[in-house]
């Protein structure tokens, strides 16, 4: 396809149709295009920096808390502020940025929407340009969408709060370029959806609402500080009229979140448990250490002493700064059979009974159907109080680096192996099909749970470990395994299905990033070459 130049310093790849048009405004693009100048050469040393911190865990020197900040850790100081209508936060559902999807989350019994641009959206530009077209017309309250039956979805008179999720520092949009490098995927949703609805949301008393997935390191915290700064001066908005809550789901981050706090204090409001990409990071960070290989996915629950010390210490230092502590997603999806239905309910009512009771303010579902159960176990936890801000977690001993690394208990086997090759194959094939958000085997599976799934065999091959049923886990075994799990999915998902669908190319994508000899750092990245 031949560039298309539509301004000086960016470069835009696509055609401008109707549906770009209402979006990739002259100011909209003049925005976007100084954010570039000012902020991309920065993301890109903050990039180099993580694969430098890296290197150094891959040499043997574990991460640890941080000697030079211990005065920003011990010294006394608070957030800004929380706006009213950020403060009851018990219930969030998170989902793409497609419209149905929109109109259902935001009518959902929850109380806020995290519209997602990031995981559980497949990037393809029709689906990011339709995605702000679609947030904007939810805040001017215009949205609607009828299915083929003729089906009309509109807003309820109250809909929940809308958090927009942006892009993480890493992952480009291809279709525009500066000097000839792709630009940050997380600078454009960001340009585009505070450009085209701040003055709206501030008319309805709300406010341009952020989540910042995974960050790394304080000085990336530091780096989003100056942008929002950098947005309110442009718009000529008072310091702080930007909020963000930002996810804790990299283990490098776990031990900076004082720090991170700190150099967001004019604009966060709360820090996340987001539990998938967490378990991830730490296979990822800890890829070279033999002695702390993750057991089968299904026994990496909250309950783990590694992941109960994170969401313990995650509270304890969020409520110190007078910042919400948010709970992990819930990734389960009702089922139709009666005596299932009531076994998904349980798990996920004590699994957010151990949340509230640890004291987080809120916490994230991924199905409607799942709002009115979790809902009833932070208002029993929570009575009249908006929040647990009160909870200080004093009683707890100091949380140490050793417990933040805990190796995980429990097996691995051939049917964990086997789960975690259909689940990544699976998902994979609707990714670069333009669906991020997929329902397998009864959870809803975004890019992190794939994420877990291939890295996990990526590091049993690594350290030759066995599984419970004797074979060693090696390239030939993966390999045989797949091409045998490949003809399962095709019996489940019936010929057609298969056929009509992208799974040689899926595949071929999974055999590529799990037998590397390097780890490849996310699957998206190689992913994002086979979307259009």
């Amino acid at each position: 396809m031949t560039e298309q130049t539509i301004n000086a310093e960016l470069a835009f790849s696509q055609h401008f149709g109707k549906t770009e048009q209402q979006i990739l405004t002259n100011g909209a693009i003049d925005f976007l295009t100084e954010l570039v100048i000012r902020f991309m050469p920065q993301r890109d040393a903050l990039l180099a920096a993580r694969a430098v911190f890296q290197q150094k865990i891959d040499a043997g020197t574990l991460p640890d808390f941080i000697s030079e900040t211990i005065s920003i850790r011990e010294n006394d100081w608070g957030i800004r502020g929380i706006p009213p209508d950020l403060r009851n936060r018990r219930v969030e559902i998170t989902g793409p940025v497609e419209r149905k999807m929109v109109i259902n989350a935001l009518n959902a019994n929850v109380n806020v929407f995290m519209a997602d641009f990031e995981d559980s959206l497949s990037p393809c530009w029709e689906k990011v340009i339709t995605g702000q077209i679609n947030l904007r017309d939810a805040i001017n309250g215009t949205i609607s969408y009828s299915n083929e039956a003729g089906k009309i979805y509109q807003l309820n008179p109250h809909p929940a709060v809308l958090i927009c999720r942006l892009r993480g520092l890493h992952l480009p949009e291809k279709h525009v370029t500066w000097q000839g490098e792709a630009i940050p995927g997380s600078l454009f949703d960001f340009a585009l959806y505070f450009f085209h609805n701040v003055e709206n949301l501030l008319k309805k008393g709300s406010g341009p609402y952020f989540y910042i997935p995974k960050t790394q390191s304080w000085q990336e915290a530091a780096w989003w500080s100056q942008l929002f700064c950098y947005a309110e001066d442009y718009f000529d908005l008072p310091r702080g009229t930007i909020k963000v809550t930002l996810l804790i789901e990299t283990l490098p981050a776990v031990f900076q979140m004082d720090e991170i706090l700190f150099h967001l204090r004019d604009h966060i409001v709360g820090l996340n448990c987001g539990r998938w990409d967490y378990i991830f990071s730490y296979i990822k960070t800890l890829k070279n250490y033999p002695d702390r290989v993750l057991p089968d996915r299904q026994s990496v629950t909250m309950d783990q002493d590694f992941l109960d010390a994170w969401s313990r210490l995650l509270i304890k230092t969020c409520h110190r700064r007078g910042a919400f502590a948010m709970g992990g997603m819930a990734a389960f999806i009702p089922s139709k059979d009666h005596e299932h239905n009531n076994w998904v309910l349980n798990k996920v009512k004590a699994d957010k009974e151990r949340e509230a009771a640890n004291g987080h303010d809120g916490t994230w579902i991924a199905h409607p159907g799942l709002a009115d159960t979790v809902m009833s176990v932070f208002d029993k936890a929570l009575g009249d109080r908006l929040n647990q801000l009160d909870v200080m977690r004093e009683q707890d001993a100091p949380i140490s680096a050793t417990q933040l690394l805990e190796p995980c208990s429990g097996k691995r086997t051939e049917a964990g192996m086997r789960a975690n090759i259909r689940v990544a194959v699976q998902y994979i094939e609707s990714w670069i099909s333009g669906n991020g958000c997929v329902p397998i085997y009864g959870l809803m599976e975004d890019a992190a749970t794939a994420e877990i799934s291939r890295t996990s065999i990526w590091q049993w091959i690594r350290h030759q470990k066995t599984l419970e049923e004797g074979q060693k886990v090696t390239q030939a075994l993966f390999r045989q395994m797949l091409a045998e799990e490949m003809q399962v999915i095709q019996q489940e998902l019936g010929a057609t299905r298969f056929r009509q669908g992208r799974f040689d190319d899926a595949a071929q994508l999974m055999e590529q990033i799990t037998t590397e000899p390097e780890l490849v750092e996310f699957l998206t990245l190689p992913g994002y070459r086979l979307i259009p």
